[in-house]
């Protein structure tokens, strides 16, 4: 399964925020008297996108195990094909490979972080 399990997906709003909390708390320990308030809401933007990026990953995960069952249909319908369907089963499969390739990219772009 997942080699990264803290998938973090910020939406702009939540990467804005955390980057001027972030330069605030940078100035703040550089003067020795960081806020902790500002730690809390970091924590607090970091767990949100902590959530949602388990989701996407789960659901990434999911889309990719169904293009995977598609490619093993396709590949069972190019074999048991007759003649006369063996280019349209040949194409389906193509399309299912790719499906696939695109599901495994986005996997993986994604527990990379």
């Amino acid at each position: 399964m997942p080699s990264n399990p803290n998938v973090y997906s910020y939406t702009r709003a939540e990467s804005r925020e955390r980057a001027k909390l972030f330069r605030k708390g940078f100035r703040q320990s550089l003067a020795d008297c960081v806020d902790p308030d500002i730690k809390r809401k970091i924590e607090r933007i970091d767990r949100s996108a902590a959530e949602r990026g388990a989701l996407e990953l789960a659901a990434l995960h999911r889309v990719q195990a169904e293009a995977r069952h598609d490619l093993a249909a396709a590949k069972a319908a190019e074999r048991t094909a007759p003649r006369a369907d063996k280019a349209a089963a040949r194409e389906a499969r193509k399309q299912a490979e790719q499906r696939v390739r695109l599901a495994e990219r986005a996997v993986n772009k994604a527990e990379r972080g």
